[in-house]
């Protein structure tokens, strides 16, 4: 259960830096408008398509976000649908990692350091033919 809790703090910590970090970027936007506040010159994406969707971006990881703290207090509950949730989140973390550069390196690390530990508690010692 150890493990349990500390992948769900972890991604507690993960979620909560991407749902704040995400409205403290988009505040100056929304207050001051897109059109006087450039946030391009202050992030860059490998691929121009998240480049030029900057503020999608926000907005999906604030849901990202959201999701990953949900699935994180179901885990620290016990529940079966925190996991399958937790376990979720991380695999489509590591998915989109990739295509999320620079700033999926740091999401990587976290979801998969998450993910040993969850799988590592459910499955235990358990070998694959006994």
């Amino acid at each position: 259960m150890k493990r349990y809790k500390i992948a769900a703090w972890l991604m507690i910590i993960h979620g909560g830096f991407m749902e704040i970090g995400g409205v403290l970027c988009a505040l100056p936007a929304l207050i001051l408008g897109s059109g006087k506040f450039d946030i391009g010159q202050y992030f860059s994406f490998k691929l121009q398509y998240f480049q030029d969707n900057l503020y999608m971006i926000l907005f999906m990881g604030a849901i990202f976000g959201v999701m990953r703290i949900i699935g994180a207090i179901g885990l620290l509950k016990n529940r079966m649908w925190g996991l399958a949730l937790s376990v979720i989140n991380c695999v489509v973390t590591m998915i989109l990692m990739m295509f999320m550069l620079p700033f999926g390196i740091q999401d990587g690390l976290l979801a998969c350091i998450a993910l040993v530990l969850i799988l590592t508690q459910y499955f235990g010692n358990r070998k694959i033919i006994e």
